[in-house]
């Protein structure tokens, strides 16, 4: 493990005693898994989406923000991406538009998982080996 604090690919500890996070790793996974469950349910996504922006600042300056700002970009471009899909199914492009956006999203959210479980930021570089 470095000691050099910028560094954002190695397995640093996050700031759990000032946030009263008991582990913030485990409540990382378990929001990618509710983001996951979401096509499912639905309504867990908009329960992932609250603690990525209530615990956010929490998480700040550790390896995990990485993986919360990976997470709510992904939600929100998304959502983005979705409406305008949704809007342009009246001339069927909306069709391919949403089914690239779902093969978009699962890549995100698996990729961002794999690589929270090998202790790495998701920005840490090009396609998963």
């Amino acid at each position: 493990m470095s000691d050099d604090p910028s560094r954002t690919d190695t397995l640093a500890p996050a700031p759990a005693a000032a946030s009263g996070l008991a582990d913030p790793r485990t409540l990382t996974l378990v929001v990618y898994l509710l983001y996951l469950a979401g096509y499912l349910t639905g309504i867990t996504w908009l329960i992932a989406i609250l603690i990525n922006h209530l615990k956010y600042a929490d998480l700040r300056g550790s390896w995990l923000e990485d993986h919360f700002r990976w997470q709510i970009r992904t939600f929100w471009y998304t959502v983005l991406w979705a409406v305008i899909g949704s809007l342009l199914t009246l001339v069927l492009i909306g069709f391919v538009i949403l089914a690239m956006l779902t093969v978009w999203n699962i890549y995100r959210l698996v990729k961002g998982l794999l690589r929270l479980l090998d202790g790495r930021s998701p920005y840490a570089g090009g396609l998963l080996p």
